[in-house]
């Protein structure tokens, strides 16, 4: 049934530090999330029956989350596929909870990434060397995951004739957003950002270049963070805390090179499809998009592959900024200030919901007037290779 309404999100936590200091371990910010999330849904954890966990950081997955936080759990699921992994297990638990699986489902993320200095998107794109049967095309020319995404704006300017200016104004719409959002500006503060205020398009273009044609402010930041979100069945939601946000359509899809493959095609032109058609609505009804942007050129593929604008088009969609949240029109996008300036601990996928609940809410830092409807698309891998794209649509109560 379209947009039928078998699970919500009823509580979430964001982890406020962006920058940890190295004294908080990732397991640390995975249970401090999960017990704030709780509360925030009114729940406790003996109502938890469902534990997802993407388990490629602490490398204990769900079943050592369970033991860690004292729960027996009759679901775990350790689906892992980068960045989009929330999405993907967020559909997953609505799927559970419809078929009677479970009740409380619970997601956590965590991660010191900042603190432990990770190289993320300098080095090389596996470190497994030739032999490697995924990466031995890439690997041996020394491609970086940031030259991968560089490659896929590169590919759009030729193919459809996208200016850097046009990439810009992604950048300065989540700019304007994260600056309205007093834990992104601590992070952009506690990371040494030069400027930390809105920004023009040529400010972008100024910013240094970092894999051409990919500036400085069209990467994203390396933080440290986590969330918790907390999903449960119908009869749950009865008693929790605040209003829930309802999981009404899910998407998920995969994409690798091939011969004759177009890369600017993400696998979200496979996944968004499945998630409206389920959901019963359009990409027009959409008030708030929250995209993954682990760079510029990530959110311009979402946009379009999701359907908000024809391929090829998405330039002249964003370039007059009419994605900020208090512009004319919708969609509002990363109104928390994104990946590229709020957070970005290496997989955020779990943020988009986080974001997209508190829009639905009405408890944004950059608040949507009335929103009824969201997309939270996230996208694990990367974009010019292998990636997975994770669609999941949410209505207000």
């Amino acid at each position: 049934m379209a947009g039928s309404r078998d699970a919500a999100i009823v509580g979430i936590h964001e982890y406020p530090l962006r920058v940890t200091g190295g004294g908080v371990s990732a397991l640390q910010i995975k249970a401090s999330s999960a017990a704030k999330a709780l509360e925030d849904a009114g729940l406790s954890w003996r109502d938890v029956d469902a534990i997802y966990d993407n388990g490629s950081h602490q490398g204990i997955g769900g079943l050592g989350i369970s033991e860690y936080l004292g729960l027996k759990p009759n679901v775990i699921d350790n689906t892992a596929v980068g960045g989009s992994s929330y999405e993907f297990q967020a559909n997953h638990a609505r799927e559970m909870i419809a078929a009677g699986k479970c009740k409380v489902a619970l997601l956590t993320y965590g991660s010191t990434a900042h603190a432990d200095r990770r190289a993320i998107g300098t080095a090389g794109a596996t470190g497994q060397g030739p032999a490697n049967p995924l990466n031995n095309m890439e690997d041996p020319w020394g491609l970086t995951l940031i030259s991968n995404y560089a490659m896929v704006k590169q590919r759009h300017m030729h193919q459809y004739g996208t200016t850097d200016e046009q990439f810009a104004a992604i950048s300065v719409t989540t700019r304007k957003h994260a600056m309205r959002n007093p834990e992104a500006v601590k992070a952009m503060t506690d990371l040494e950002f030069v400027g930390v205020r809105e920004i023009t398009v040529q400010d972008v273009l100024d910013s240094r270049m970092i894999a051409h044609p990919l500036h400085l402010l069209e990467c994203c930041m390396v933080s440290d963070g986590g969330g918790a979100v907390v999903i449960a069945s119908p009869d749950v939601v009865r008693d929790t805390r605040k209003k829930p946000v309802w999981i009404i359509g899910t998407g998920e899809a995969t994409k690798y090179t091939e011969n004759g493959g177009d890369i600017t095609v993400s696998a979200g032109a496979q996944a968004a499809p499945v998630a409206f058609g389920e959901a019963g609505v359009s990409p027009s009804e959409i008030d708030v998009l929250m995209a993954y942007d682990s760079f510029s050129i990530t959110v311009m593929c979402m946009i379009e592959d999701l359907g908000f604008c024809t391929k090829g088009e998405g330039g002249a969609y964003v370039e007059d900024l009419h994605l900020a949240f208090d512009a004319p029109g919708k969609p509002a996008m990363n109104t928390d200030g994104g990946g590229l300036s709020s957070n970005h601990p290496g997989e955020r996928g779990i943020f988009l919901l986080l974001e997209a609940t508190r829009q639905l809410r009405g408890e944004s830092t950059s608040q949507v007037d009335d929103p009824k409807l969201a997309v939270a698309v996230g996208n694990g891998g990367q974009l010019g290779s292998r990636h997975a794209t994770g669609v999941t649509i949410l209505a207000a109560d």
